[in-house]
This record gives C-alpha cells, structure tokens and sequence, in this order.
C-alpha cells in the first residue's frame, strides 16, 4: 500500500512539475552558457537571464521594479515607452490581454557588457515550440556597472497574426530614443 502511495505521489508531483514548466517557460541558462565567456560575461548574462526570466515568462513585475528599476535604463524600441517603469507597464497591459505570453530563449551571446538573446515569443500556449507561430525576437541590452542600462531589439513576425498585429501596433511610438 505504502508504495502505491508513495508512487502515486511522485507521478503527482511529476505531472505537476510538468504542468508548471509548461505553463512558465524557464530559460536553461547551464545549457546555453558557454565556456569561453569571462567571470564578468557570464555575472552579466547571468543578470539579464534572471531579468528575463521574471519580466517576459514569470510576469513578475514586482521583482523587476525591485531589482532592476534604475532611472538609466533607455529604450530603443520606439513602440516601448521608456525606462523599466515603461517597459513594466507596457507588459503588463501586454499580458493582461494575452496572459499566455511566454519568451523561449534559444541562444545567449555575450561580449563584454552586451548580452543578447535570440528568441522565440508566442501568444498561446499551443503555439510553444512552433516556429511558424508567434515572433523570433533578437534582444540586445548593455550593462554598465552592474546595472542594465539599454535594450535594442528585432523582431520578425512569424505568421500572419503577428505581422498584422505588428503593423497595427507599430505606429505608435512611446519614446524619443531613436532605434541606434
């Protein structure tokens, strides 16, 4: 009896692990860090996984207000407004009307204070892991003593929804830093 418990327990808590690694995206930094990197490339990729992680697939805003929000930080994506407080709230609203939203992260490069990211965003749940869905994203931030300081981006919409969307939502533009 006690081993069908306890074997019905660890498929729970199995199934379970599952079901949230589903549901949260989690960036496997250990499979995508490389050995070439310096101790200060790998603090600094270490710093925008963790700020990724909790802003694009956690959606925990109020971890990224309390450890990341530094009145530096520029914008240069022109549909974003500026600042992380910008950024923050332009998610928010974001996930509010697509609460699926995840960000897979498939490759990490860094040189010196640049990390960049190459990711796939969806809108849906189903759509994960589709590369003819959602958006292939290419992040750039800069970090200056420690702190994240710039973020540049490209993004290529991958399927018709997104490319419509994108056009709808591409005129409006939040801040005044230029794209360079």
């Amino acid at each position: 009896m006690w081993k069908t418990i306890t074997f019905s327990l660890l498929f729970l808590v199995s199934v379970t692990s599952f079901a949230q690694s589903v549901d949260k995206p989690t960036i496997d930094f250990q499979s995508l860090k490389k050995s070439s990197w310096s101790q200060q490339e790998l603090k600094n990729a270490k710093q925008i996984t963790d700020f990724v992680q909790n802003l694009m697939n956690d959606h925990n805003f109020g971890y990224v207000l309390e450890h990341f929000n530094d009145s530096s930080y520029i914008q240069h994506n022109r549909n974003i407004p500026d600042k992380i407080i910008g950024l923050v709230g332009f998610l928010q609203e974001f996930v509010d009307s697509y609460p699926e939203y995840s960000y897979d992260v498939k490759h990490i490069y860094v040189d010196g204070d640049f990390v960049i990211f190459h990711s796939h965003a969806t809108l849906k749940k189903e759509d994960r892991g589709n590369d003819q869905k959602g958006l292939n994203i290419i992040d750039t931030w800069r970090i200056e003593n420690g702190k994240i300081v710039e973020h540049w981006d490209s993004i290529q919409a991958l399927d018709f929804f997104m490319r419509s969307y994108s056009l709808v939502s591409g005129g409006n533009i939040r801040n005044s830093n230029g794209v360079f």
